[in-house]
């Protein structure tokens, strides 16, 4: 990677994702300017090392970072935001490898928080909008706003779509304390950092529900494959029992309204 590091970095969790990477889409967003990639290979098992190897070689603003063993998404995002905000990156995010949010959506999420100072966290949505697109199958959507009405109930905040696979975030000193401790959930993890964000810490005060903004995505595909099966909703739903009480210790602890 180059000296004069881009000032916005995307990490891409990976787990046996050597057949759904795109490799033609990962270099065409590290070619757009100010950003560069980190690949984090969460134990992978297939040749996923391989293609994260050859893409670092192809463009000096990919690069990539094997976890060993396996830890889950949750702890694959965290050790890679941990490593572009250590490497100085004045904007991170995340999505996922499949490209259900398209690289375009992406780089727009970015711009959009740029473009707004006031503004510390942007989140995809995932809302079937007139003359957007937005693939999703009915089980999955049906299932999901269930779960972003449990998810809202623990934040004490409306959000609408908290799973989204895509989001961004300024680097700041919330945001770091927020990544500091491992999360308790591997799927549910996006709901503990927002909640953390918004919460803070003793030494670090949250940002607030008010700099987060959720944006409509224009395109969204649900790509068959998932790694996630029956038994992760179910661990999951467990989780979330966990974040929850983590979150009202954290309420507790400054004080806050649970």
């Amino acid at each position: 990677m180059s000296a004069a590091r881009p000032s916005i970095a995307i990490v891409v969790p990976c787990y046996n994702e050597a057949d759904r990477l795109n490799p033609a889409e990962i270099l065409r967003m590290a070619a757009t300017p100010e950003v560069r990639v980190l690949l984090v290979d969460d134990g992978s098992s297939d040749a996923t090392a391989e293609v994260l190897t050859q893409l670092s070689e192809a463009s000096e603003d990919v690069d990539w970072l094997p976890i060993r063993p396996n830890g889950g998404k949750a702890e694959a995002v965290r050790h890679g935001l941990h490593r572009v905000l250590d490497e100085g990156a004045a904007l991170v995010g995340y999505f996922d490898a499949d490209l259900a949010t398209p690289v375009d959506e992406m780089i727009r999420l970015c711009h959009k928080l740029r473009a707004n100072p006031d503004i510390h966290v942007v989140l995809g949505s995932r809302v079937a909008l007139a003359g957007r697109t937005i693939d999703r199958h009915a089980g999955r959507h049906y299932a999901g706003r269930v779960f972003a009405t449990v998810a809202s109930q623990i934040l004490d905040e409306a959000i609408y779509d908290t799973q989204c696979g895509a989001k961004v975030f300024r680097s700041t000193d919330a945001l770091k304390g927020a990544l500091s401790n491992p999360f308790n959930s591997r799927w549910a993890f996006d709901i503990e950092l927002i909640g953390r964000l918004i919460i803070g810490t003793p030494h670090v005060p949250g940002i607030g529900i008010g700099r987060v903004r959720e944006i409509p995505l224009r395109q969204w595909i649900d790509i068959p494959g998932s790694t996630i099966g029956l038994m992760d909703f179910v661990r999951t739903a467990f989780d979330m029992f966990k974040v929850s009480a983590d979150l009202r210790r954290r309420r507790a602890a400054l004080g806050k309204r649970d």
